[in-house]
């Protein structure tokens, strides 16, 4: 039996909410389950990407310290049996180490696949609960599996409580992709331990403020909603370009500029008529500095996973 799901990119944190906000996006990662019998046995796991110049397709493991893998074994573990042989094949169309949720993508995928495998026996708190322990936090895997915008926290029983916000079809997503890589985990490195508590009280306020915007669709709000003091401070010094982005897109009376994720892609949420003006000026910030990039606009995915 073979399986296939397909699951949309994410973008996080979305300024304020940090590893709680996330949305999915109209770009697709697809993940492949095969159950393979004699005279074959052990693991295949295939990459396979649509782009010639994306080398870091060739550095994700293809053992079984894949991320892949390591989701459909938790999956057989919930269940309590042993992951047979298999195929894997990921077919890659998110970006990697672009702050897309490229890993969030192919975890939900693999996890989803091994259930239709097995039967379904996992619910989607359970599917849901296991693609964070793989993952680490919940605002990719939630929003890649369910669709939509969604604010989520993970709980201390490993649970997920998870709520869906309409996102305004006037806001459109402009994603705007450098040509170089940022690991996660150099993107958290450069977080502080402890932060200051007026800062922790600036976020918690914004945070209120950006779903009173969602709910009322006031872009006015959504402004001054956008602002963030427990993460992008640290992690823009990593994108060069940032700032001058930032600034120069406050001339074309954006709603936002704001990270995608840990970075070092970055986000601009503007109404109908602004969205060409963003392309232009994003393009012609980095490439004064050399640095190639992919500026496109994207639809909010509202379905997440489906399998194929």
């Amino acid at each position: 039996m073979k399986v296939s799901v397909k699951v949309p990119a994410t973008t996080a944190n979305i300024g304020p909410g940090f590893d709680c906000f996330g949305m999915a996006l109209s770009m697709y990662n697809v993940v492949t389950l095969e159950e393979t019998v004699y005279p074959t046995n052990g693991l295949e796991i295939n990459i396979i990407s649509n782009s010639k110049d994306d080398l870091s397709a060739i550095t994700i493991p293809t053992d079984k310290s894949n991320i892949v893998y390591k989701a459909v074994e938790l999956l057989y573990n919930y269940t309590g049996q042993v992951v047979p042989a298999l195929k894997i094949n990921i077919k890659s169309n998110i970006p990697i180490a672009k702050g897309l949720g490229s890993s969030a993508s192919v975890i939900v995928g693999g996890i989803i696949a091994a259930n239709k495998l097995l039967g379904n026996p996992a619910d989607e708190a359970a599917i849901l609960s296991i693609a964070n322990e793989v993952e680490g936090h919940p605002d990719n895997t939630t929003p890649a599996m369910l669709g939509g915008f969604v604010l989520s926290s993970a709980e201390e029983d490993g649970s997920i409580i998870h709520r869906k916000i309409e996102w305004p079809d006037d806001w459109k997503l402009t994603i705007c992709i450098p040509d170089y890589e940022l690991a996660t985990q150099i993107s958290r490195s450069v977080l502080p331990e402890k932060v200051d508590l007026q800062d922790a009280l600036y976020n918690a306020k914004r945070c209120a403020l950006f779903i009173q915007a969602l709910h009322t669709k006031d872009s006015a709000l959504l402004k001054v909603a956008l602002d963030d003091k427990l993460h992008q401070p640290y992690r823009t010094r990593l994108v060069p370009g940032f700032d001058e982005i930032a600034t120069s897109l406050k001339d074309v009376e954006v709603l936002g500029t704001v990270l995608s994720g840990a970075g070092p892609s970055i986000l601009v949420i503007s109404e109908n008529s602004r969205v060409e003006d963003v392309k232009n000026t994003v393009k012609s910030t980095w490439e004064a500095i050399g640095i190639r990039s992919s500026v496109k606009t994207v639809d909010i995915d509202t379905t997440g996973a489906v399998i194929l």
